[in-house]
């Protein structure tokens, strides 16, 4: 498997490059100094490796030939040498495992287009609906209540704060939901997967999740597996150490999945319902395409995920999500957010990131260019739908009765056009 993340060709032939994303991201740029210090120092010691192993093998073949004190002198050479090579072996692999770290060190590099800063400055690139006039509006929690969907009292009892039951016509509702996106998804030449939700820890460090969000996953240490916070970990994981055939075309495959999240560091945050709970379902959608077609596969993402926004029909904003506020392994993402009446703002409901070659460069997924080299591919990865959508769904549809009508798209997948009070 390669440990390389990013391309240290370009490391070495731009520096200033990474420098600038680092900056870009808020991250430490001294990073890349140390990195290059680490790699000059791991490519040293492979040459003086190298020429040792060399001149052992070369002194092997005097011996043969050599006999009484030249021989004896060979031997002892020899044996000099054997003690010299299993240092300079030691000092590669010390180098080695300091360049690794160096590199798993530093993120993708952000995109030129990209904006600048942190989690506010983000830029918002479109307006897609007017959010509708409701008088003393009421939040999914009560909805969910008065219309038997959500249990909270009963799933903090059985299993702690942040859990839940979805009961009856709310099962029903997030069953319906994730069905559309299924079928949309796969009318759009994805492949339908139900991935494990348990990973190996090399296949979770691959996708770039155990670095500065590795609190909000959780471990169980007795495997040493990680339960996954998004099917786009096992997917990911699904082509690890192989050469995939992208004559065709990308591969495109919508992962449906429980997932799971310790949400560590958000008390406080969002405490109430459904928006920032441990676990939660969804379809992702997951990408393997070669580089250069990578920018392309992005935006259409973001345009199945709209089609998505657009069929159960609530108001939502696309913003450009700043350098400071990707996850490491994305080079730019984009968010969708729906507007959450009772909180009188926007709540991201899709994310869908370009991670470029950064995952599959981890991972060791490759293809094979028009002359049969293998390449390094790219990885996006982008929601079409999950449970905290039911938070617009039911805020954006109620009624002054209190029933909440559904979509007519959706509504065909639920069963159901009218959710009425208990």
């Amino acid at each position: 498997m390669f440990s390389f993340v990013i391309d240290l060709k370009i490391l070495r032939d731009n520096p200033d490059l990474v420098r600038a994303s680092q900056r870009k991201r808020g991250e430490d740029e001294g990073l890349v100094d140390a990195l290059l210090t680490a790699d000059a120092t791991r490519r040293h010691a492979i040459v003086e490796a190298d020429g040792l192993r060399a001149e052992q093998k070369a002194l092997g073949r005097q011996v043969g030939k050599a006999s009484g004190e030249e021989k004896a002198a060979l031997l002892a050479r020899g044996k000099e040498l054997a003690e010299q090579v299993k240092a300079a072996v030691a000092r590669q692999n010390e180098a080695g495992e300091s360049s690794e770290a160096a590199h798993r060190s530093i993120s993708n590099i952000v995109a030129d287009d990209a904006p600048a800063g942190g989690e506010d400055d983000f830029i918002v690139l479109e307006h897609v609906g007017e959010p509708r006039q409701i008088d003393d509006p009421k939040d999914h929690l009560e909805l969910g209540e008065s219309l038997g969907l959500i249990d909270m009292k009963r799933g903090t009892k059985v299993s702690g704060s942040r859990f839940y039951f979805l009961t009856g016509q709310g099962a029903l509702l997030q069953l319906g939901l994730l069905n559309m996106a299924a079928a949309k998804a796969v009318a759009n030449d994805f492949t339908l997967m139900v991935p494990p939700v348990l990973v190996r820890p090399e296949v979770m460090a691959g996708t770039g999740f155990l670095g500065a969000h590795s609190a909000e996953i959780y471990h169980l240490p007795d495997d040493d597996l990680y339960l996954v916070g998004t099917s786009e970990v096992p997917l990911a994981g699904y082509h690890m150490d192989e050469i995939l055939d992208l004559s065709d075309g990308p591969k495109r495959y919508a992962g449906w999945s429980s997932c799971f999240r310790r949400e560590a560091g958000s008390y406080g945050k969002d405490t109430r319902g459904i928006i920032r709970v441990h676990q939660f379902d969804k379809v992702e959608g997951f990408i393997y395409c070669k580089p250069e077609e990578a920018e392309a596969e992005h935006r259409k993402l973001l345009g199945w995920e709209r089609e998505m926004l657009a069929a159960i029909d609530v108001p939502y904003r696309v913003i450009d999500v700043a350098g400071g506020d990707l996850g490491s392994s994305a080079s730019r993402k984009f968010d969708c957010e729906a507007w959450v009446p009772t909180q009188n703002t926007y709540r991201e409901l899709t994310s869908t990131s370009n991670c470029t070659t950064f995952q599959a460069r981890r991972l060791s997924i490759r293809y094979r260019d028009d002359n049969g080299k293998p390449q390094v591919a790219a990885t996006l990865n982008g929601t079409l739908a999950t449970t905290r959508w039911l938070v617009a769904i039911l805020e954006n549809h109620q009624q002054p009765d209190g029933s909440v009508v559904l979509p007519p798209e959706l509504a065909r997948f639920v069963g159901t056009e009218v959710l009425e009070p208990k």
